[in-house]
């Protein structure tokens, strides 16, 4: 027996019911970002130089110590794939199937490139010692972007499962399918939003 409300708006909230539990899901997410840049704020009001001294070294500005223009490449790349993940999403509203796996595939490709550009961003703090026990503006760094980070991967896992096997639901309930894909989207979007944030915060400021 179906569950009532997977496809239909609910009476009550006027929203399917995965629509409904993504939203509180995702509000969940936003009290955890912002108790973590709630922190950051203290923690940066209370220090007497920022980003201070690292590896022998005193900086007296995120930019000496990060690397802006990847991080402006990095941005970029996820607001074009949040672009991607609507025209998926609005190529089923058109039921074009072969679109909507065109700009699926796009947005994990997308967010596949996001990750290999961070990697390489620690992969050269790493060889330069900058860990995040040195300053307490590195383990700021590595907490907000490796968490963020992992929200992408779980971002990917979920949009590569409705790129695969999960597009069979398209067969059988193309509404439901089409819904599923407007969740996956939702929740891709806060993953970008949470970083335009964190660049200029962390990179810029």
């Amino acid at each position: 027996m179906d569950i009532p409300y997977t496809v239909t708006p609910r009476p009550d909230t006027g929203v399917y019911n995965a629509k409904l539990g993504v939203w509180l899901f995702l509000a969940s997410e936003v009290m955890l970002f912002g108790g973590l840049f709630s922190a950051y704020l203290f923690l940066r009001l209370a220090a007497p130089a920022w980003p201070g001294e690292l590896v022998g070294h005193t900086y007296h500005h995120a930019s000496e110590v990060l690397n802006v223009p990847i991080g402006t490449i990095n941005t970029m790349v996820l607001i074009t794939s949040s672009v991607t993940m609507v025209m998926a999403w609005a190529s089923l509203m058109m039921k074009q199937f072969a679109r909507f796996k065109l700009f699926l595939g796009s947005t994990i490709l997308l967010g596949l490139v996001f990750l290999i550009i961070k990697a390489f961003e620690y992969h050269e703090k790493f060889s330069h010692h900058m860990f995040p026990a040195e300053s307490t503006f590195l383990a700021v760094y590595f907490t907000l972007t490796g968490l963020h980070a992992l929200h992408v991967i779980g971002g990917l896992i979920v949009n590569s499962y409705f790129w695969g096997p999960g597009s069979k639901m398209w067969q059988t309930q193309p509404e439901r399918f089409t819904n599923r894909i407007e969740v996956a989207g939702l929740y891709w979007h806060f993953v970008d939003i949470v970083w335009i944030f964190l660049f200029p915060t962390i990179y810029l400021l």
